[in-house]
């Protein structure tokens, strides 16, 4: 006579089983993404700040227009990294900073003025390609949007290239003369009293990167130690590579800035 098995033992070993095979099943698919999930971390460090930003600036201009400018800042730190990883550099994913931009971190410090000119440098030609194309397809399709957009592209890269702190022009003088800070200095408080007096505000941002970039400017005036002057230290050639290409950047940013807003 067979002894009936309690159904309780029954279907003990049927889910343990199924969980058994659903866990393989799920660790083989897994194993696939694993070369994957190494970028993960960056994808939502970038991924999520851009969605912030432009969430932000949604606010004031609407989410279309915000789109499209944080897409050429981020054209604009794509420069940046391709430049830094081009000469070796090991850098961070870019990082978005609601109505301050955005950034990428570098791991390592640039080992001379010219890297760090080539480095600083790649932001804004990147950034002024980024605004051409918005400008073409406002030719091509006579679309004020992209005339719009183009002009907020070619001002932005043309603002980073004064000659203060930390923005791009700060960095790329180096290799040309960091004495070029002074006269970016000038520029920027003359600028600044000429809003104070005709606005009657003066912008908080601009006064952050002023005071920010003034341990640069103070260094100036400090002995440098041998290795400070190494660092100073680059061939001719490249020193009238970085200066054609900064004063010819500047000229084409704004000529750009001259027929984006003419067709606005």
């Amino acid at each position: 006579m067979t002894t009936p098995v309690p159904p309780k033992k029954k279907g003990f070993w049927g889910p343990i089983a199924l969980g058994v095979a659903a866990v393989l099943k799920f660790g083989s698919k897994l194993l696939v993404l694993m070369p994957f999930l190494k970028f993960l971390p960056a994808f939502l460090k970038t991924g999520g700040t851009m969605l912030l930003s432009v969430g932000a600036y949604a606010l004031l201009w609407g989410w279309k227009f915000a789109l499209g400018f944080v897409v050429l800042i981020f054209v604009h730190e794509l420069g940046h990294l391709v430049a830094a990883r081009s000469l070796g550099l090991r850098v961070g994913a870019p990082v978005f900073i609601p109505f301050m931009g955005a950034f990428i971190a570098l791991k390592e410090a640039p080992r001379n003025a010219w890297i760090e000119a080539v480095v600083g440098i790649g932001g804004p030609i990147f950034g002024t390609v980024g605004a051409a194309v918005c400008f073409l397809i406002h030719v091509a399709t006579g679309d004020p949007f992209w005339s719009a957009l183009a002009y907020s592209g070619f001002m932005l890269n043309l603002f980073n290239l004064a000659p203060v702190g930390f923005l791009d022009g700060g960095r790329i003088v180096t290799a040309l003369s960091p004495w070029l800070w002074v006269a970016g200095y000038g520029v920027m408080i003359a600028y600044l009293v000429h809003e104070a007096m005709t606005r009657g505000w003066i912008s908080p941002l601009l006064i952050m990167i002023l005071i920010m970039g003034l341990p640069r400017l103070f260094s100036l005036f400090r002995a440098r130690d041998e290795e400070s002057r190494r660092f100073f230290e680059i061939e001719p050639r490249q020193r009238w590579t970085v200066g054609i290409a900064y004063f010819g950047l500047i000229a084409l940013l704004a000529l750009g800035m001259t027929l984006s807003h003419v067709r606005s």
